[in-house]
C-alpha cells in the first residue's frame, strides 16, 4: 500500500493543485459576473457552459490521452487552462467567457481522465478502495482550500486570475517530474444506458438530480452568497463551508447504506437536503453564522448523493461491468450538470437569489419522492456493491467517453435494419 501510495504521490499532489485552482476559478467568475452585472439568466449559461465541456471531453478527450500518453496530455490540458485563465480577464464579455468556460471543462474533463485512469490502473482490488478514498479526501480539500484565496486580492482586477493561471501551471510540475510510469491507454468498453436504467432506474434518475444540483451550487453559490450581501471573504467562506461539508458524512452515510435498503437511505438524504435549502432560504435574511451552518449541513448530505446513487446501480448491475457501468453514471450526471445553472439561473431571474435554493429543494424533493416510488414499485434485491465514496464534484473520468460513445454507435447502429440475403 505504502509502496503504491509513494508512486501516485506526485500524481495527486498535481490533481489536488489542480482543484485548488479551478475551486479558486469557478468562484472568481461567479463574483466577477456580479461585478460586471451579468444577468442570472446569462451567468447561468455561462457557468452551464463548463459543465457542457466537461460532458465533450468525457466524450472526445480520450482520443487525446491515447495519441499522445498520459502525462503529455496532462500537461497539454493544464496549459490550455491556464491560459484561458487569463483570457478571461483580457476579455471581459459573455459570449467570450461562454467558449472559455466550455474549453476550461473540455480540458479538466481531460485531466480528471487521466489521474482516475492512472490511480485505477496502479491500485489493485485489494487496495482500490483505500486509494479511491484518498482521491476523494484530496477532491474535497483542496476544492473547499481554494475558496478561502479569494479575499486575498480584489475580483474587479487581474490579481486573482493570474493567481488561478500559475496554480494552473505549478501544477504541471509534479507530473512531469515524477520518475513513476504511466499507464497505457486503455481500449474502450461498451455500455448500454437503457439496459443499465431498467435494472436500476433510481441510480440513472439521481445521478442526474445530483448532477443538476451540485453543478447549480458551483456555478451560482459564490452569485447567491454576493447578492445576498456577503462581503468577499464571508462569500469565500459560505463556499468552504458547503465543500467541506461535504467531507464530513461520507463515510457514516455509505456505511450505514450498506447495512440497510440504499434506497432509504437515498431517500433519508434527498429529503434532507430540501430541508437545508429550506434552511438557507430562511437564513438568508439573518445571516450569520446560521447562514454558514445551514451551508455545511447543505455540503454534507448533497454531496452524498451521487455517491448513494452509484453503489446503488453498482448494487444491480453485473459484475463484469463495473466499468461500463460507471462510465454511464457520469454521463447521466454529466447531462444534469451541463442543464443545472441555467436552470439555477431562471429561477434566481424570477425570483432572486435564494431562487438557487428553491430550485434544488425542488429538484432532490422530486428525487426523494421518486426513491420513495422505487421502493414501491421493486423489492430490494440482491446487495452486491459495498459504498465508496466518489467525488461529485469532477464530473467525468475515461468511462465517461467509453460509455457515451459506444451507446451513441448503439442506437445509430439499431436505427439501420439489416437487409438479408438469400
Amino acid at each position: 500500500m505504502l509502496a503504491t501510495l509513494r508512486s501516485l504521490f506526485s500524481l495527486l499532489l498535481s490533481y489536488g493543485l489542480l482543484l485548488l485552482a479551478n475551486s479558486l476559478f469557478n468562484t472568481l467568475l461567479g463574483v466577477r459576473t456580479r461585478i460586471e452585472d451579468f444577468s442570472t439568466e446569462i451567468t447561468g449559461l455561462i457557468m452551464s457552459s463548463y459543465f457542457l465541456g466537461l460532458l465533450m471531453g468525457g466524450l472526445f478527450g480520450a482520443r487525446v490521452v491515447a495519441r499522445v500518453g498520459h502525462i503529455r496530455s496532462f500537461a497539454a490540458f493544464a496549459s490550455i487552462m491556464s491560459i484561458t485563465a487569463l483570457l478571461h480577464v483580457l476579455w471581459v464579455e459573455p459570449f467570450a467567457w461562454f467558449v472559455m468556460r466550455a474549453f476550461s471543462g473540455f480540458c479538466m474533463a481531460g485531466m480528471i481522465m487521466v489521474t482516475e485512469s492512472w490511480l485505477n490502473e496502479r491500485a489493485g482490488n485489494e487496495i482500490r478502495g483505500q486509494v479511491l478514498s484518498l482521491y476523494m479526501i484530496t477532491n474535497y480539500f483542496f476544492a473547499g482550500l481554494g475558496q478561502f484565496l479569494l479575499p486575498l486580492a480584489d475580483p474587479a482586477k487581474f490579481h486573482l486570475f493570474s493567481l488561478v493561471s500559475i496554480v494552473f501551471s505549478v501544477a504541471l510540475l509534479p507530473v512531469l517530474m515524477t520518475r513513476a510510469e504511466a499507464p497505457p491507454p486503455t481500449r474502450p468498453h461498451p455500455g448500454n444506458i437503457r439496459e443499465l436504467y431498467r435494472l436500476a432506474p433510481l441510480g440513472i434518475v439521481g445521478a442526474l438530480c445530483a448532477g443538476m444540483v451540485n453543478a447549480s451550487f458551483y456555478g451560482m453559490g459564490p452569485v447567491f452568497a454576493r447578492g445576498m450581501g456577503l462581503t468577499l471573504v464571508e462569500t469565500s467562506l459560505f463556499m468552504g463551508c458547503a465543500i467541506f461539508g461535504g467531507l464530513v458524512l461520507q463515510w457514516p452515510v455509505g456505511r450505514y447504506s450498506d447495512r440497510i435498503d440504499r434506497r432509504r437511505i437515498i431517500m433519508l438524504v434527498t429529503g434532507l437536503t430540501m430541508l437545508c435549502c429550506v434552511a438557507i432560504i430562511a437564513a438568508a435574511d439573518f445571516s450569520g453564522v446560521w447562514l454558514f451552518a445551514a451551508a455545511a449541513l447543505y455540503g454534507s448530505f448533497s454531496f452524498t448523493i451521487y455517491s448513494l446513487c452509484a453503489a446503488h446501480t453498482n448494487d444491480r448491475a453485473p459484475p463484469e461491468q463495473r466499468i461500463q457501468t460507471a462510465g454511464v453514471m457520469l454521463v447521466s450526471y454529466g447531462v444534469g450538470a451541463a442543464g443545472g445553472p441555467v436552470l439555477a439561473g431562471a429561477f434566481m431571474g424570477q425570483l432572486g437569489e435564494i431562487g438557487l435554493f428553491v430550485q434544488s429543494a425542488l429538484v432532490t424533493g422530486f428525487l426523494c419522492c421518486y426513491a420513495y416510488y422505487r421502493m414501491r414499485a421493486r423489492d430490494p434485491g440482491e446487495r452486491g456493491q459495498r459504498f465508496v465514496p466518489q467525488p461529485s464534484s469532477q464530473f467525468t473520468s475515461e468511462e465517461l467517453y467509453t460509455a457515451a460513445r459506444n451507446q451513441m454507435d448503439k442506437d445509430l447502429a439499431s436505427m439501420v435494419k439489416p437487409r438479408y440475403w438469400r
